[in-house]
């Protein structure tokens, strides 16, 4: 990919950003998000997933000038791809971090919040400032956001376009921890790192539930809770994780992802 990185540690993948100075998102990137997300699926060997942008920046939003020249019929049908792009990270069936370093601002704070978490350095600046271009946000910032705000905090960023801090993004639910900007990386792989040999299928399962659940009703969600909960007794890990509870305890079971 030209400009994403995909590398795997232990178990643990880190998405690396890669669009010097300040990771603006273009066209070319979306296709990249796909491919990138796929190739996170289909790899057993990966457990969980880092997003990041590197040291001075996590991405400070779209490639304006790639975008100015459209047409309301060429961005039609372009945002099919911007919101295909965004989603196909957001279902990855993996535990997803985002460290975020410098500014997160317009599509980099819609591609944090496709990530499970959002650690964040304590220096950092993150908004949806799309109304200041007449425009609003394209690649989920209206809805992502207000799932994980609420309305009334979603639609004063969004109708302001204003830039916060770290320590607001966690006193609103933006964020969920701040660190020094020089360790959020490696606080981000740590969280990571734990559900390498863990049970995957399990944990895929949670994450799907989860997400689809905030889609309907309660009754609607504890359906879909029933049914994913009923499936994961063909697993092995479930026979796996059941004997080591009843031998040893909890948390010593040794799991095979399957």
């Amino acid at each position: 990919m030209e400009f994403f990185e995909l590398t795997v540690d232990a178990g643990v993948a880190t998405l690396k950003l890669n669009r010097p100075p300040v990771n603006a998102l273009n066209f070319a990137m979306q296709a990249e998000m796909v491919e990138a997300a796929a190739l996170i699926t289909a790899d057993s060997a990966i457990a969980s997933v880092v997003l990041y942008g590197g040291e001075k920046a996590f991405a400070a939003g779209a490639d304006i000038k790639e975008m100015e020249r459209l047409t309301p019929q060429e961005m039609a049908a372009r945002s099919h791809n911007l919101h295909s792009a965004f989603t196909a990270i957001a279902q990855i069936p993996k535990p997803v971090v985002a460290a975020i370093t410098g500014y997160a601002l317009g599509g980099g704070c819609e591609f944090a919040m496709c990530a499970d978490l959002r650690f964040s350095a304590d220096n950092a600046k993150l908004g949806q400032p799309e109304i200041l271009l007449g425009i609003i946000p394209g690649a989920g910032g209206t809805q992502r956001l207000t799932r994980l705000v609420g309305p009334s905090v979603a639609k004063e960023l969004v109708l302001t376009g204003r830039m916060i801090s770290a320590a607001e993004a966690l006193a609103i639910g933006l964020v969920d921890r701040l660190f020094p900007a020089e360790s959020v990386y490696a606080e981000a792989v740590a969280w990571a790192r734990q559900f390498v040999g863990g049970p995957a299928v399990a944990i895929a399962a949670a994450k799907r539930v989860i997400d689809a659940g905030q889609d309907g009703t309660l009754d609607e969600g504890l359906e879909i809770e029933r049914q994913a909960f009923a499936e994961l007794f063909a697993t092995e890990d479930r026979a796996i994780g059941m004997e080591s509870f009843i031998a040893n305890g909890p948390g010593k079971a040794t799991f095979k992802g399957r």
